[in-house]
C-alpha cells in the first residue's frame, strides 16, 4: 500500500518541516510527511536496494522504457510511491536509449543518474511544483547530452525535457501518483528523443495495475487506468 511503511497507517503532510527521527536508521533530518502515528522512514531507508536496478539495466536488451521501469516497480525494494522513482524513469530511459543505438557508456551512466536522482526527495512533486519522475527525465537528457550549467544547447534540450514531462503531469493533475507520472515522463521522453535525436525507443499501450495499492487513485481520469474506456 502507499502508506507508512511501518505500520500502514495513512501519511499526513505538514506545512512547516520538523525535526524527524527515522524508525530505521534514526538519523534525525528535517521533513514534512510522517504517518498519522508518528512514524517516519528517510529517503535513504525508503529507497535501500534501488542499487539492484544496475544489475537488471546492463543485461536488459529491450528498446521498451516502459517494459523496463516495470521491472523495477516489481522488484522488491519498490513502493507504490516513493523517491526510487526519481531514479527509476531516468535508468529505464538511459537503458532503452542505448539499446536503440544511443551512444553512452551505460555503467557509468547508470551510476550518474543513481545519483543525480537520489537527490531528489519524496514529496518534490507537492511541495516542489516539480514531479522528481518529470525532473529524472530531464536527467536523462542531461546526461546523454553531457550538460553542465555552462552548456548551451544541452542546457536548453534538458530543461526542455524537463518542462514537457511536468506538463504532461500537470495537465492531469494531483493527487500524486509515482506509477502515472513515471509513466507521462516516459513518453514524453520517448517523443522527445525521436525529434532531437533522431533515436526510436518504443511503448506499448499501458494498463496499470497498482490502482488497487493506491487510496488516492483518481480513476477514470488517469489515462492508465484499466477501466478507463477509449473515446
Amino acid at each position: 500500500m502507499d502508506e507508512c511503511l511501518i505500520c500502514g497507517a495513512p501519511l499526513e503532510y505538514l506545512e512547516n518541516s520538523e525535526p524527524m527521527e527515522c524508525v530505521i536508521c534514526h538519523r534525525k533530518i528535517d521533513s514534512k510527511t510522517r504517518c498519522v502515528k508518528g512514524h517516519y522512514v528517510c529517503d535513504e531507508c525508503h529507497t535501500a536496494g534501488l542499487d539492484m536496478i544496475t544489475g537488471l539495466c546492463l543485461v536488459e536488451t529491450s528498446i521498451n522504457p516502459i517494459e523496463i521501469i516495470q521491472k523495477m516497480m516489481a522488484m522488491p525494494f519498490c513502493h507504490t510511491h516513493g523517491p526510487e522513482h526519481h531514479v527509476m524513469v531516468g535508468a529505464a530511459l538511459l537503458t532503452a536509449y542505448r539499446n536503440a543505438g544511443g551512444d553512452i557508456d551505460l555503467p557509468v551512466a547508470l551510476s550518474e543518474m543513481i545519483s543525480r536522482g537520489k537527490k531528489v526527495p519524496g514529496g518534490a512533486c507537492g511541495f516542489w511544483g516539480a514531479c522528481g519522475a518529470g525532473i529524472s527525465s530531464g536527467m536523462f537528457v542531461s546526461i546523454i547530452t553531457k550538460s553542465t550549467p555552462l552548456a548551451q544547447e544541452p542546457f536548453a534540450l534538458s530543461h526542455k525535457m524537463t518542462a514537457r514531462s511536468l506538463n504532461a503531469i500537470a495537465d492531469i493533475g494531483g493527487p500524486r501518483c509515482c506509477k502515472r507520472d513515471s509513466y507521462l515522463s516516459i513518453l514524453s521522453a520517448i517523443e522527445f528523443v525521436k525529434e532531437h535525436f533522431n533515436i526510436e525507443m518504443k511503448a506499448d499501450k499501458i494498463v496499470c495495475t497498482y490502482s488497487s495499492q493506491n487510496n488516492q487513485c483518481i480513476g477514470i481520469r488517469c489515462p492508465f487506468f484499466k477501466g478507463r474506456k477509449e473515446c
